[in-house]
């Protein structure tokens, strides 16, 4: 079979084999798919879609590029639970998460990735930390993972390698938002991370890859139903990602969010509080460590007031080649933006509405993202102080604060937030957090 011939057949609408699926993965691996066929067969199955056969078979595909993790050998006394997010503006939730989870008695192996599009990467926030190392070997994956409790990585060259690539070039040719390149993407990752279970955050709104809820549902079904026919337990929540996700958009900035969390530092935000807990209390249950999802969260809660979610995460960090004082002194080890700018309303009324797709551009535009795969990105940029849906503003009052590399940049941020943020004469409804529920 030729590769090219494989990508005619997706093109026009035929539902690809088994064998030709795996031979597409294995091209992607081994090279002998150039990049503009891996392109190629990417903007067809974003235009031509896949079934659910396909998609189970591209996952495997992708899984059996790399090795496949086997935990039983470090008898664990708890189960091997993962969350991921399908990716939003300002989604830090990993951060606490991951913590929140090991500190309740599961084995969070996190592999996660880099920014895509408009979307921050929990990986890109993590490396804004000095000295952390988000690509450790998997010996260094395994022993963090079993003394700490969490570890939250990057992909190694031995786990999914091929989806490694894809992810690239899906970042750069607009097919971001294909459903089974999105499927295929996370599970292939978490099948080979050696999971008992993997709980799913699929964002919808403005900010997210599903703008909208037919399509969030679409995912969701889809994950569930791939994972469950691949071995791997898997429950699904449904999340508003119509506005920024907590006050912070921005590598280092979100990190700092992050922290002052965990360490219960001013007031948490109740949006990003509401997700985070509902998802740890998904884990909990799906590894058999409370009897419902409710239970679970009532375990969580305790674990981040006591402190002991905060402490994991701080030697998670030092365990990962970070500093030891990280938790006490972290504004030392993540970077500063040189300038640092107010971004202010320019009438009265209410925020009425926000496209987060915009807010992540501006952030993406200081520098805090990818225009091309290769780029470098400056952890310091973003936004803090992101006001909130249905707050009240009046002209020159604050909408929020821009860090930037230069004056110009600012300017430019400045003007892409005030024109995301609609502000009207009265607020409208909001719609709730978590929206729909999705299981096996």
């Amino acid at each position: 079979m030729l590769p090219q011939e494989i990508i005619r057949n997706k093109r026009d609408g035929r539902e690809l084999s088994g064998e030709e699926i795996a031979l597409i993965a294995r091209g992607i691996h081994d090279g002998s798919l150039s990049e503009g066929q891996v392109a190629a067969f990417a903007m067809a199955v974003f235009f031509r879609g896949m079934t659910t056969a396909e998609r189970v078979a591209l996952t495997k595909g992708l899984t059996a590029s790399g090795i496949t993790l086997d935990w039983t050998g470090l008898a664990l006394p708890g189960p091997v639970i993962d969350k991921h997010s399908s990716g939003g503006v300002g989604d830090k939730v990993s951060l606490m998460l991951a913590p929140i989870a090991a500190a309740c008695g599961l084995f969070v192996p996190m592999i996660s990735g880099r920014g895509l599009g408009h979307t921050g990467g929990t990986l890109d926030k993590l490396s804004a930390i000095s000295g952390y190392d988000v690509r450790p070997d998997i010996a260094t994956f395994r022993k963090v993972v079993r003394e700490v409790g969490c570890a939250i990585i990057g992909q190694t060259d031995d786990l999914a390698p091929a989806d490694r690539r894809l992810y690239a070039t899906r970042d750069v040719t607009a097919t971001v938002e294909s459903i089974p390149l999105i499927v295929s993407s996370i599970l292939s990752k978490k099948i080979a991370a050696g999971l008992d279970g993997l709980v799913m955050d699929v964002k919808c709104g403005s900010g997210a890859f599903c703008d909208t809820e037919s399509m969030a549902r679409d995912l969701a079904e889809s994950l569930v139903a791939v994972a469950n026919q691949a071995g791997l337990p898997t429950v699904a929540l449904i999340s508003d990602m119509d506005r920024v996700l907590g006050r912070n958009v921005g590598n280092a900035l979100e990190v700092v969010e992050a922290v002052e969390y965990l360490k219960g530092e001013g007031t948490r935000d109740p949006r990003l509080h509401a997700v985070t807990l509902a998802l740890a209390g998904e884990m909990i249950a799906l590894g058999g460590l409370a009897p419902s999802p409710a239970a679970g969260r009532a375990r969580a809660e305790a674990a981040l007031n006591d402190g002991r979610a905060a402490d994991i995460f701080g030697r998670m960090v030092a365990a990962l080649g970070g500093p030891d004082d990280f938790l006490e002194r972290s504004n030392r080890y993540l970077g500063h933006a040189p300038v640092v700018r107010p971004c202010t309303a320019e009438r009265s009324g209410f925020v009425a509405g926000m496209n987060a797709r915009d807010v992540g551009i501006a952030v993406v535009a200081l520098g805090g993202g990818r225009a091309h795969a290769d780029d470098a990105v400056d952890p310091a940029v973003g936004l803090t102080e992101v006001v909130d849906l249905g707050a009240p503003v009046r002209a020159g009052s604050l909408l929020c604060v821009v860090h930037a590399a230069t004056d110009a940049d600012a300017e430019r941020a400045i003007a892409l937030v005030r024109a995301a943020i609609r502000i009207e004469d009265r607020a409208l409804p909001e719609r709730p957090m978590i929206m729909q529920r999705i299981a096996r």
